[in-house]
């Protein structure tokens, strides 16, 4: 057995805050929209893991853990007052706009959570377990696929329906502009970009800096709000 798979990682404590949380949250918040769509991932995940079907176990369990509680700091730091990473801030700070709809703050949620948490956790992960990025792209692909079966099914279940086409025209713009595929593509460069960056602390920081505005950028274009 490999080191990967000896290691594991507390997953069933995620799940068991994520659970937790998620009856906490007001009607109509959007934090709560992402948070549902995070928490089916993240057990989708556990599903899969548990069954025995991965390789790497320890690897999976890692990986989902570190990006798990990255949402999960971003949760604490607003309900504490203070400010989530500037990839969160968007979405916090838009939770509770009536012009918002929840496609949009479905999709920003994954935006952030893929385009900065997830680099930032492969690059934890590979600390934690002394291994390369490139030891981990299984691992990364398994998310990537299941945040694409996700994205599906949030695209069907919250897009307005054919006699709401006057909100769904702009919609169906704002959102076509942002692709899952070409987001995860970048993610697993700036993953790999930060591992050969370790050993240069000031340029790894720099670049984790213009990587979270660069995300909470896009964040903020995809929660414009929309007339009703």
């Amino acid at each position: 057995m490999t080191q990967l798979e000896q290691v594991t990682t507390p997953v069933d404590a995620v799940l068991a805050r994520m659970r937790a949380l998620d009856g906490t949250f007001p009607s109509g918040d959007g934090v709560a929209v992402f948070h549902r769509v995070h928490l089916a991932v993240t057990e989708a995940a556990d599903r899969r893991t548990d069954t025995g079907r991965l390789p790497g176990r320890g690897a999976a369990t890692a990986l989902d853990a570190r990006w798990a509680e990255r949402y999960l700091t971003a949760v604490d730091a607003a309900a504490e007052g203070r400010r989530p990473p500037a990839c969160w801030r968007p979405l916090f700070q838009l939770r509770r706009h009536p012009g918002v709809r929840p496609l949009q703050f479905a999709l920003a949620g994954i935006n952030a959570h893929l385009g900065h948490d997830l680099a930032l956790a492969v690059v934890d992960t590979c600390r934690a377990l002394d291994c390369a990025p490139a030891d981990l792209e299984d691992e990364f692909d398994r998310v990537g696929d299941l945040l694409g079966t996700l994205e599906e099914r949030v695209r069907d279940d919250l897009m307005p329906g054919p006699d709401l086409l006057r909100i769904a025209d702009p919609l169906t713009h704002l959102l076509s502009a942002w692709s899952l595929e070409r987001a995860r593509e970048a993610t697993w460069s700036a993953a790999r970009a930060l591992w050969a960056l370790r050993h240069l602390p000031d340029v790894a920081e720099e670049f984790t800096d213009r990587l979270d505005a660069a995300v909470g950028f896009a964040g903020r274009m995809m929660l414009t709000p929309l007339p009703r």
